[in-house]
């Protein structure tokens, strides 16, 4: 039997995810699990005791794994590095903790976490930035403002979308993203909408479709963090500026 070469794999395998994007992914999945807890608040029937534990028990795990990830790259200790675990190892206590409360106060516990670890992520990329680039080996990169703000509200868990007659329409928390950005960025594949998993907007409406990252999404937000957004869409050239065109007065 010929076994294949040492130099050679039969499959590829993927490169794991930086530090960086290990917490967009988290903030993801915190977002996804406060999803669960408000559907679950507004069923028809009263949830199970433990309907969330596993989930939450899971999301300590994935954020221990976090911490693991960024003090796996021994970058030296600032205050806010410090801080940024102190508040990673906050929310696996947090998480854990919300196992053993029922609803509404298991939702109350990591309600606040995506935006936490989406901060925290933004510290760790400044960080790695600092230390390993200088600022004028900075290169640049392809999101425009508009698209670089919209994935970040995205990632917090601050984008929804819903249709009526006809027409859709996209909720926002604090920046501004419209209906025309959201359109962008799936047809650039970063972004993607969830039909009916997030909450309804009112007690008895319909579920609303969450806004997600990407793979390339997360991938290319966490490579934009931190660093001056372009400020217009890749591979366009500003038009030159027109001719001034003197023209004679006319004779009376």
């Amino acid at each position: 039997m010929t076994s294949p070469s040492s130099d050679g794999l039969l499959f590829d395998v993927a490169a794991p995810p930086t530090p960086v994007e290990r917490l967009l992914l988290l903030a993801d999945q915190y977002v996804q699990h406060n999803d669960t807890l408000d559907r679950l608040l507004r069923a028809g029937s009263p949830p199970e005791p433990d309907a969330h534990a596993a989930s939450a028990e899971q999301l300590a795990s994935a954020t221990h794994s976090a911490i693991k990830a960024v003090t796996d790259e021994r970058l030296f200790e600032s205050h806010e590095l410090s801080d940024t675990v102190v508040r990673l190892q906050q929310l696996a206590f947090l998480s854990g903790a919300s196992a053993n409360h029922r609803l509404p106060m298991a939702g109350t516990l990591t309600a606040l976490a995506p935006a936490a670890a989406m901060g925290c992520a933004d510290t760790v990329a400044r960080e790695l930035r600092r230390r390993r680039e200088s600022a004028t080996d900075l290169p640049g990169h392809p999101l425009t403002v508009t698209h670089h703000t919209a994935l970040w509200e995205i990632a917090c868990g601050n984008v929804v979308a819903t249709s009526s007659l006809g027409r859709q329409y996209v909720h926002y928390r604090d920046e501004r993203v419209l209906i025309g950005t959201l359109r962008s960025l799936e047809a650039n594949g970063l972004a993607e909408r969830v039909p009916k998993s997030a909450p309804s907007a009112y007690v008895g409406g319909p579920l609303q479709d969450r806004v997600r990252l990407t793979a390339a999404g997360t991938t290319s937000l966490a490579a934009a963090i931190s660093r001056p957004p372009a400020t217009r869409a890749p591979g366009t050239t500003p038009a030159p500026a027109p001719t001034a065109v003197r023209t004679a007065p006319r004779s009376r």
